[in-house]
C-alpha cells in the first residue's frame, strides 16, 4: 500500500508555495511566470495559491521579503561598520562579505532586476522599503567618519552609493553576465582593489591608514550631516 501523503500546516504550505515561486520567478521572471505553473510545482490548485496570496504580485512580494529576512543584509553591515580597525579593513571586510553571499546566490539580484525592468511598483516599493535604509547604514558611517576630519566632505549618501554601486555591479558582471567565464578574481583581490580605489576619492591624505575607534558622542552631529546632503 503507497504511504498517506503527509499533510501540511497552512504556514508550510505557504512556504511551499513560496519557495517554488521564488525559482521560477528568478528564471522566468514575474511576466514570464504565471500562478498556475506556480501551482504545478507546488502540488496545489491555483484557487489554493490565491488562498494564501492575493495576487500574483502579492506573491512576488512575499518571495522579496523572505530572500530579504534569510539574507539579513542591513543587520550584517551593521555589524561589520562597527568593527574596530582602519577604514580600508572595515570596508574590505563588507565588500568581501557582500561579493561572496552573491556569488553564493544570485536569485533576490535576479529577482529585483525582473521587478525593475518588468514591474516599476514593486521596484520602488523595494527600494523605500529595503535599499534606503541599506544605503543610510553606511552613509551614516561616512558621516561620522566625515566628522572625525577623516573623509572629505561629500554627500554621505551618495557616497555611500558609489561604494555599494562598485561592489554590486562587480557581482554581476561576474555571475549573472558571465564575467567569471573570462576572468576569475578572488574576493580578496577585488576587494582591496575596489576599497582602496574608493577610500583614494574619500580620505584626507594624512589619514590613509589610521586605524580609528567608535565615538558615541557625536551622534546628532552625523544625523545632521546626513540630513543636510538629502536637503
Amino acid at each position: 500500500m503507497a504511504a498517506p501523503s503527509l499533510r501540511l500546516t497552512g504556514a508550510d504550505r505557504r512556504d511551499q508555495i513560496v519557495s517554488v515561486a521564488t525559482n521560477l520567478f528568478a528564471l522566468q521572471g514575474f511576466n514570464g511566470t504565471t500562478t498556475r505553473q506556480i501551482a504545478e510545482g507546488a502540488g496545489v490548485t491555483e484557487a489554493l495559491v490565491f488562498r494564501h496570496f492575493r495576487s500574483k504580485e502579492t506573491l512576488y512580494w512575499a518571495v522579496i521579503e523572505a530572500k530579504i529576512q534569510d539574507n539579513s543584509p542591513r543587520e550584517r553591515m551593521l555589524r561589520r561598520l562597527r568593527t574596530t580597525g582602519t577604514d580600508a579593513s572595515i570596508l574590505r571586510g563588507l565588500a568581501e562579505d557582500i561579493l561572496r553571499r552573491r556569488a553564493e546566490d544570485q536569485t533576490l539580484s535576479r529577482l529585483l532586476l525582473y521587478s525593475a525592468l518588468e514591474n516599476h511598483h514593486l521596484s520602488q516599493r523595494f527600494f523605500r522599503t529595503f535599499v534606503a535604509g541599506y544605503y543610510d547604514v553606511l552613509a551614516h558611517y561616512i558621516a561620522r567618519r566625515t566628522h572625525e576630519g577623516a573623509f572629505r566632505r561629500v554627500d554621505p549618501v551618495l557616497a555611500a552609493r558609489g561604494f555599494l554601486g562598485m561592489i554590486i555591479y562587480h557581482s554581476w558582471v561576474q555571475e549573472l553576465f558571465g564575467g567569471k567565464l573570462y576572468q576569475r578574481l578572488s574576493v580578496k583581490k577585488v576587494s582591496q582593489t575596489l576599497v582602496d580605489v574608493w577610500l583614494q576619492g574619500m580620505l584626507q591624505p594624512a589619514r590613509m591608514h589610521k586605524p580609528h575607534k567608535r565615538r558615541n558622542g557625536n551622534h546628532s552631529a552625523v544625523q545632521e550631516l546626513t540630513r543636510a546632503a538629502r536637503s
